[in-house]
């Protein structure tokens, strides 16, 4: 289920009003436990088998970390059977047919079977959370409370399942467990944040799809003026999709009352390629942070361990985003640019990663970033101007409002003091997004 669709504007008024109604929280759970299941299984109800029985794998594995000896070993095993869920479905092809062309290059030929699989949605994020869930209650030094119910609604809630936040159970478990009470503060916050989610996603991130769709399908005949119009397109694409998607997300479920992460603050304004990573896909660098460049020693042994750390957690970075090699090279590239020391041209810097990373193959990534530097190709621009005067209008609404967590929380002083006022500037931010918006996009990260 699609969050820019009518489909959603109907499903989410029926589970807030359902939820609001329910007494306690064990009602209010399972309101949101059906309501995932109804919104995961609207894709694919194999793949919703599929995830339920993984989250009951989890879910007896936690029983026998808590409950029994060699805590280590039920952790191992948890983790290997998560790892190789997700390995068989998104990375058996890609490993299968590379370590053929390996074996073929030193002169042995092997029929190496392929399996043919759709991809989950948003396996890697439940993946993640499942896991890293595990590792939390492995490291507790107290018992948790392990309701199922409870347990599930962590996993699967709706909003935040099919592409993050990917949420820690320190953080949702104890909202999860006492019961919620309405607060309308805090929902017209979430309502205000679904359409500023809106607004990114189909009129800023569709409108540069199609624009930056051409671009790439043509790049061996564009002018230099145009690959570089095609990355700015992406760029903007990737960010209005995706941050787009976790505003929504919030949103909704502040709309429920529950508080989760927000995954992005104002990125393309950072600093340094560090910086950049702090405000971007927030909860997927904490993850890796916590649970993989930590326990490698993170910083504590040296310069030379720090760097080979900062590069393993780029390229399983990279690995995550998908079983290519442009995802692998895109990782490594950001990690080289996190060691070297700079102050200017970030922007610049993740614009060329971004070609990397939406580029089909490393061939086509290299040819069309060296068109970027080659100044025979300069010419003319035969790209619509629509796009980029929405990434102008885009770009000032988010500088205005970069000390806030959108542009829409207005001062009640002169004009603004009036509810009539508002509520009339957010219908028409909505309209200009339902007519403004461009041809509707599947959301880039579903296939992650």
């Amino acid at each position: 289920m699609l969050f820019n669709t009518l489909t959603y504007l109907l499903f989410l008024p029926i589970v807030f009003v359902l939820y609001w109604c329910a007494r306690n929280a064990r009602q209010q759970n399972i309101v949101l436990l059906i309501a995932s299941m109804v919104f995961y299984g609207w894709w694919s109800v194999e793949h919703l088998i599929l995830m339920i029985a993984t989250c009951l794998f989890n879910y007896t594995m936690l029983q026998c970390i808590q409950n029994y000896k060699h805590k280590r070993l039920w952790l191992t095993v948890t983790l290997l059977t998560n790892f190789s869920v997700l390995g068989v479905f998104k990375y058996y092809n890609f490993f299968a047919e590379n370590f053929v062309e390996a074996m073929s290059l030193a002169g042995v030929e092997l029929d190496f079977p392929t399996i043919n699989l759709i991809l989950p949605v948003g396996i890697s994020f439940y993946i993640f959370q499942l896991s890293g869930y595990a590792i939390d209650i492995f490291r507790s030094p107290r018992r948790e409370e392990l309701s199922m119910i409870n347990y599930f609604t962590f996993i699967t809630f709706f909003p935040q399942l099919v592409a993050g936040p990917i949420e820690r159970g320190h953080d949702m478990m104890p909202q999860i467990r006492h019961q919620r009470h309405f607060n309308f503060d805090t929902a017209h916050e979430g309502m205000k944040l679904i359409l500023w989610g809106l607004v990114k996603k189909m009129l800023l991130a569709d409108n540069c799809a199609s624009a930056a769709d051409y671009i790439f399908a043509n790049y061996t005949t564009a002018s230099l003026p145009d690959l570089w119009l095609g990355a700015l397109f992406f760029t903007l694409q990737i960010y209005g999709d995706f941050s787009g998607y976790s505003d929504i997300a919030v949103g909704s479920a502040r709309l429920l009352g529950i508080n989760i992460h927000n995954n992005f603050n104002k990125p393309y304004f950072a600093r340094n390629i560090q910086d950049f990573w702090r405000r971007w896909h927030i909860t997927l660098m904490t993850w890796f942070k916590d649970y993989v460049y930590i326990p490698m020693g993170g910083n504590r042994k040296g310069t030379l361990r720090k760097q080979c750390n900062i590069f393993t957690v780029f390229l399983l970075s990279g690995l995550w985003h998908g079983a290519n090699w442009t995802f692998v090279c895109w990782g490594l590239y950001h990690a080289l640019w996190f060691i070297i020391p700079h102050k200017w041209l970030t922007f610049i810097i993740v614009m060329v990663g971004w070609v990397i990373f939406r580029s089909p193959d490393m061939a086509v990534a290299s040819q069309y970033i060296e068109g970027m530097f080659s100044p025979s190709l300069w010419g003319h621009t035969t790209c619509s101007r629509m796009p980029l005067l929405i990434i102008l209008l885009f770009a000032l609404a988010e500088w205005l409002s970069r000390k806030k967590e959108h542009p829409f929380n207005f001062k009640s002083t002169g004009w603004m003091s009036h509810q009539w006022v508002r509520m009339s500037i957010y219908l028409l931010i909505f309209l200009s997004v339902i007519f403004l918006g461009g041809k509707q996009i599947q959301f880039i990260y579903f296939q992650f």
